[in-house]
């Protein structure tokens, strides 16, 4: 079976199979002369996912967190969509008000560039000054695309979501100043049919 899906913000293609015809199949695409066909690892699938500001469930997304939070309420159809009108899925309640409305929350998920050294899952968000924590770092990497900068993904306090909002990283004990950054870091290149 072929889709024409993928998780990493370029167009792509996955594959499903019975387990024996993977080697076969792999080699197979991996001689091909009508394209280059490299195998690469979860690293790389993670950092594109990161460049194009996907979300990974169990990193940045858990039962826990909200379509408000997450930045995923174009998940839910545009103002006046049925689903935000009628509200008939779990938790609707707690995130959209009963004209449809997403509900102010506490917290957002957000983008961070610009900081010397990788922030990785886990680590503490302080504001500005290094003082008040007022988040985490959900995913962290170096990006190619982006000549090896760092860029992350995480939850801060909602006063504190707005772009070029100044805050500072506790990595490995050392304050690493950063900014809230627009996602998604690399623009999607994804083929969209005639309209």
């Amino acid at each position: 079976r072929l889709t024409c899906c993928g998780y990493t913000g370029e167009d792509g293609f996955e594959i499903s199979m019975k387990a024996e015809d993977a080697i076969p199949l792999c080699s197979l695409l991996l001689k091909s002369t009508a394209a280059t066909v490299q195998p690469c690892g979860l690293g790389a699938r993670d950092s594109l996912r990161l460049e194009a500001g996907l979300c990974l469930y169990g990193n940045d997304l858990d039962e826990d967190i909200n379509p408000v939070e997450g930045t995923l309420v174009w998940t839910l159809g545009p103002p006046g969509s049925r689903r935000r009108k009628e509200q008939d899925f779990l938790g609707a309640k707690a995130f959209l008000t009963p004209e449809g409305k997403p509900v102010k929350m506490t917290k957002k998920r957000v983008g961070f560039l610009g900081h010397e050294k990788p922030a990785r899952a886990g680590t503490i968000i302080f504001d500005g000054n290094g003082d008040k924590e007022i988040g985490m770092v959900t995913s962290g990497t170096v990006s190619p695309i982006l000549n090896n900068t760092s860029i992350a993904m995480g939850y801060v306090s909602t006063e504190f979501a707005k772009e070029g909002t100044e805050v500072t990283f506790d990595i490995r004990g050392s304050k690493i100043e950063s900014k809230v950054a627009k996602m998604p870091f690399v623009p999607s290149k994804y083929w969209r049919g005639p309209e």
